[in-house]
């Protein structure tokens, strides 16, 4: 096990604590990698860090960079609710701050640890033992008070796999129906579920979220898949929200990317209802989620594209064309991959095994390579200038036929 770091107290008096604290010493007890380190001053002023080199960069509350390692230091502080949503606080940053005081406003127990200038643990709030446990547990009730803490709860259930205890998800329910998740900004949204998704077991934050209402406070469209079927293997069905959680499990554990595993959540939305359905409810969660272009156009095209992507050998060049052209395969060829890779995953959690041979992926791989290798250029030149749309569309569907033959006869 690497050995607690210790801070660098660049000049601070004899009389200032310096506690290391939050995910590092949570991940360190985990035998995970330690990230960013995080670090409370206590019994210190403002005054105190500027006269020995800090720089100040917290508007909120005091937070100083250390002058050397940059890393973040802020002074041991309390908090009171005096408003709505994720920013409805004060902060009170005093010398006289301890550290169980600073510590009692985190959300997780297993996030209120921290370790003193030798590396001795600091634990009041037994994170340890519930660390061990599994289990995500509140530090106080004031966890309720913050509603951003709903999706961060979601999302360690979803990188620990751990269980959320039975009182903590009451105050989750308290919060969602208080309202007060419809007072937090879409920014800060989309960066908890996106952060979810690339966790390793997606699923567990679907689960979570459902379970204490969140899930049809926030993406109502992914709640309703719960109450769908989904034709799954020959003898079987899915429910459609499980066909969802697993497709986004099997993501994961093939390390996908954002806009993939994105693609795989939002692909099922008009399930029944018909593409132009799913293209419109896939953009409703865009814009409330202001996701950002890269997963909102992946969400788009595997919504409108996937569900038919398994036969798409039998599809007419016409068809395959008007797929190449609506992913703009050519410019940016990733989004295509995305697709396929997003659809492969739904496939593959259908059938319930993991399939090695992506066929339809290869058929529309080759089908582009097919489209690319026509000169455009050459068509466009010699063509009058109000036949080259048709020209070049005509060249091209001719390619695809004569590939499909091809491919057809092949062995």
């Amino acid at each position: 096990m690497t050995r607690p770091s210790r801070p660098a107290r660049a000049a601070l008096p004899r009389q200032v604590r310096v506690y290391r604290v939050g995910g590092s010493v949570r991940d360190e007890l985990a035998g995970l990698p330690a990230g960013d380190r995080d670090w409370v001053v206590v019994g210190a002023t403002p005054e105190i860090m500027l006269a020995s080199g800090y720089k100040p960069v917290g508007r909120d509350f005091p937070v100083f960079l250390h002058p050397e390692t940059r890393e973040e230091y802020a002074l041991a502080r309390t908090e009171r609710k005096d408003g709505r949503g994720h920013r409805g606080f004060r902060f009170f940053a005093a010398p006289d701050v301890t550290l169980e005081e600073d510590l009692a406003r985190r959300d997780l127990t297993i996030n209120a640890m921290a370790r003193d200038e030798h590396g001795a643990l600091v634990d009041p709030y037994d994170g340890a033992a519930d660390l061990a446990r599994g289990v995500l547990r509140h530090v106080s009730d004031a966890f309720a008070e913050d509603p951003l803490r709903v999706l961060r709860v979601a999302r360690f259930a979803s990188r620990f796999g751990f269980a959320v205890a039975p009182a903590t998800e009451g105050l989750m329910r308290a919060i969602v129906a208080s309202g007060e998740l419809r007072d937090l900004a879409p920014e800060r949204l989309w960066q908890e579920i996106s952060r979810g998704l690339m966790e390793r077991t997606p699923s567990r934050m679907l689960a979570v979220l459902r379970d204490c209402g969140a899930l049809a406070a926030l993406l109502p469209e992914i709640d309703a898949l719960y109450a769908a079927a989904r034709p799954a293997a020959v003898d079987r069905t899915l429910v459609a929200g499980v066909h969802v959680a697993l497709a986004l499990d099997l993501a994961a554990a093939r390390e996908l990317e954002l806009p993939v595993r994105y693609a795989v959540l939002v692909q099922d939305v008009g399930l029944g209802a018909g593409a132009g359905a799913a293209v419109a409810r896939a953009a409703r969660i865009a814009q409330r989620l202001r996701v950002p272009a890269e997963c909102r156009d992946a969400g788009a095209l595997a919504a409108r594209w996937h569900a038919g992507l398994a036969s798409v050998r039998s599809w007419p060049p016409a068809r395959l064309l008007e797929l190449l052209q609506a992913a703009d395969a050519f410019r940016r060829p990733a989004r295509l991959d995305a697709l396929c890779a997003a659809a492969r995953a739904a496939r593959d959690a259908c059938s319930g095994r993991e399939d090695d041979d992506d066929a339809p992926g290869r058929w529309i791989t080759e089908a582009r390579a097919v489209v690319r290798g026509v000169d455009a250029g050459a068509i466009a030149r010699a063509a009058a200038p109000a036949e080259v749309e048709r020209a070049v569309r005509s060249a091209r569907l001719s390619a695809l036929r004569a590939w499909k033959r091809r491919a057809v006869r092949a062995p």
